[in-house]
């Protein structure tokens, strides 16, 4: 089972108000169904989201719907299911917000389908079911996203979701829109917004681990990239070193900095900090990391002389 099935499974037992139960089959019938005046059509390939839409009918309207099975040849095996309304489908669809009391179609959903925060959660999470995938973090990147094949319907669920912070964007493609969202963040607020608490903590175990693998790696990183630079820095001085000594000017330097060159030479893969210390301890004199700078700036321009020179 998909991780998007798992979350669609857990979403479909969801117990609500009237009220929220419409709101909801709004989302599922608005976004997924085939209408006509004395038809309505889902088609499904999740069980889960079969039972609820057959389940959702029953409770609001308590009618059966007829419900037949077909294969889907679309290179898949699985089976797809097929719910259909063949009676009262007016009162039903205004009932939902999708057509007026004239029965003409409206382009976006009832405002009374969407007048508080509950009605608004039940409305994606009815439009998740039937229209949202969502990648398992475990295995993928971050991805959610719903696919949409009106474009001022596209927008209006665009909006929607941005009205709840979740920083969803659209990409037009040619069989419809998507609409996604890449932050790993607000696909989490997302689960919690359509009340699939257990995705959430799953969703967040992984995300958490994955930051923490991603923390450790970055720190690693830097790490490597330290001791690299210490060492080109270190490498650049000691052939300045050699460069005085094959000059036979290493003996004109100051007697201090000919000691912290042969440091320098002997312990290369220290940082200028642990040399520091390494010589305090070593030579019973304090020496700080300002002061091996110093030196090193020395050696570095009596090198350019001798090259001037030269």
């Amino acid at each position: 089972m998909t991780f998007s099935s798992k979350i669609k499974k857990e979403i479909s037992t969801i117990e609500c108000t009237r009220a929220e139960y419409l709101s909801e089959l709004s989302g599922i019938i608005r976004t997924s169904a085939e209408i006509k005046i004395y038809n309505i059509k889902v088609q499904t390939e999740n069980k889960f989201v079969a039972n609820r839409i057959f389940g959702l009918f029953k409770i609001l309207y308590d009618i059966n719907l007829n419900i037949s099975l077909r294969k889907n040849y679309n290179f898949k095996k699985n089976e797809i299911y097929v719910l259909e309304l063949k009676r009262d489908t007016l009162k039903v669809l205004r009932d939902l917000g999708i057509v007026n009391d004239k029965n003409e179609l409206l382009k976006m959903p009832s405002e009374s389908l969407l007048s508080d925060e509950e009605l608004k959660r039940a409305y994606l999470r009815g439009v998740f079911m039937v229209s949202g995938s969502l990648n398992d973090p475990k295995t993928s990147r971050y991805h959610l996203e719903f696919l949409i094949n009106d474009t001022d319907y596209a927008c209006f669920l665009n909006n929607l979701l941005k009205d709840n912070g979740l920083n969803s964007k659209i990409l037009h493609r040619k069989k419809g829109y998507m609409i996604y969202i890449k932050e790993a963040e607000k696909i989490s607020d997302f689960l919690r917004l359509i009340r699939a608490y257990n995705g959430v903590m799953y969703y967040e175990e992984i995300r958490v681990y994955r930051e923490k693998i991603n923390m450790t790696n970055r720190l690693n990183n830097c790490e490597q990239a330290n001791v690299e630079k210490t060492m080109s820095t270190s490498n650049k001085l000691i052939s300045e070193i050699n460069f005085i000594k094959e000059n036979k000017m290493f003996d004109l330097l100051d007697e201090k900095v000919r000691q912290s060159a042969d440091y320098r030479v002997r312990y290369p893969e220290t940082s200028l900090l642990e040399l520091s210390k390494i010589m305090t301890l070593e030579t019973g004199s304090t020496i700080s990391k300002s002061c091996l700078n110093h030196r090193f700036r020395k050696i570095k321009e009596f090198a350019d002389r001798i090259r001037e020179q030269n």
